[in-house]
């Protein structure tokens, strides 16, 4: 059995056993109880009352965080010639078509986000068994097939994420770095939440928020009250 350090459990000794925070108490203790030495990504993990394996029920979607996340992600626009110059302008780290189509049937995956002309998915669509088990793959619905590459650039440089439930019915996003303010980590997971909460199907029946926890990279988790 894992013995826990001592800087752990004097983290798990700030949490108050059962209590549920209110979602501003929960992003400031999660302050509070980090443990690493880095600039830790904090996390919501979001249980639905959901069955993923309804189509209906698979929820996914987007949100732009209002203060970002606090982690420049490296973009890799796949398009024609007439569109790249837009797109590095827009600042994506990587633009091109069949160089970078190639890189990635190699197994090159340096970058967080992929965008996509519509125009290009034919050459893109190859790519699926690799970008897919990543999350990566390009996807309407999520902003990242679209003719107006730049716009798409600029959203996800600006804080747009890309959110989806996993088998589990459990939805894993970053609202930013334990470096931001209580208030920033606050504003971001109630955008994240709000958006997530607009999204429950007609098809779902009880409780569709189960459970809210949230947590630094390494650090205790903090329940918090999905009764807002």
């Amino acid at each position: 059995m894992a013995t826990l350090t001592k800087k752990r459990k004097a983290a798990y000794d700030l949490l108050e056993r059962d209590t549920l925070y209110s979602l501003e108490e929960g992003m400031a203790k999660v302050k509070e109880v980090n443990t690493a030495s880095f600039d830790a990504s904090v996390d919501l993990h979001i249980r639905l009352g959901v069955d993923p394996r309804k189509a209906d029920q698979a929820i996914r979607g987007t949100v732009t965080l209002p203060h970002g996340t606090g982690k420049t992600k490296r973009v890799l626009v796949f398009c024609t010639p007439d569109k790249e110059e837009e797109a590095k302008e827009a600042g994506a780290d990587y633009v091109g078509l069949d160089e970078y189509v190639e890189k990635v049937q190699g197994g090159w995956t340096d970058f967080d986000v992929v965008v996509a002309a519509p125009n290009t998915m034919a050459q893109v669509g190859r790519l699926g068994r690799i970008l897919g088990p990543r999350g990566l793959m390009p996807n309407p619905k999520s902003g990242t097939v679209t003719p107006d590459v730049a716009a798409a650039v600029n959203e996800v440089k600006g804080g747009k994420i890309a959110f989806r439930v996993d088998k589990y019915g459990i939805i894993h996003a970053s609202v930013g770095r334990v470096s931001f303010g209580a208030k920033q980590l606050f504003e971001n997971a109630k955008e994240l939440i709000d958006v997530i909460l607009k999204m429950k199907p007609s098809s779902s029946k009880g409780n569709y928020m189960k459970s809210i926890t949230a947590a630094s990279t390494m650090s205790p988790g903090v329940k918090i009250n999905t009764k807002f």
